[in-house]
């Protein structure tokens, strides 16, 4: 499962650790250093954490870019940036990632 996955492996920081952090606002590779313990620095760090930091749902390949688009051209709910990009209509995790965008209106 991504959520147990290991992503720094220094510092013992997990897929599941990173996706909240990114719930609450976090959106760059400093943010996350900061919001996690990351260390940015083995190859899970430099590997992973981009990928991580640009995707919002992985059941449909979203990109963050993609809901942001979304966003920015009026999807003001989850159920809007769902039927723009197709994020939230699988298995619903990145819902909240959905929200906090909105909510920050980026």
């Amino acid at each position: 499962m991504a959520a147990d996955r290991v992503i720094c492996i220094n510092n013992n920081v997990t897929y599941s650790a990173l996706r909240k952090a990114m719930c609450i606002g976090v959106r760059s590779v400093e943010e996350i250093k900061k919001a996690t313990g990351v260390c940015d620095d083995c190859s899970g760090c430099k590997t992973e954490i981009p990928k991580i930091l640009a995707s919002v749902c992985g059941c449909r390949n979203v990109l963050l870019k993609d809901v942001v688009d979304a966003v920015k051209a009026g999807a003001d709910t989850v159920e809007k940036v769902g039927s723009v990009t197709g994020a939230g209509l699988d298995c619903g995790r990145c819902k909240v990632l959905i929200e906090n965008i909105i909510e920050l209106g980026y």
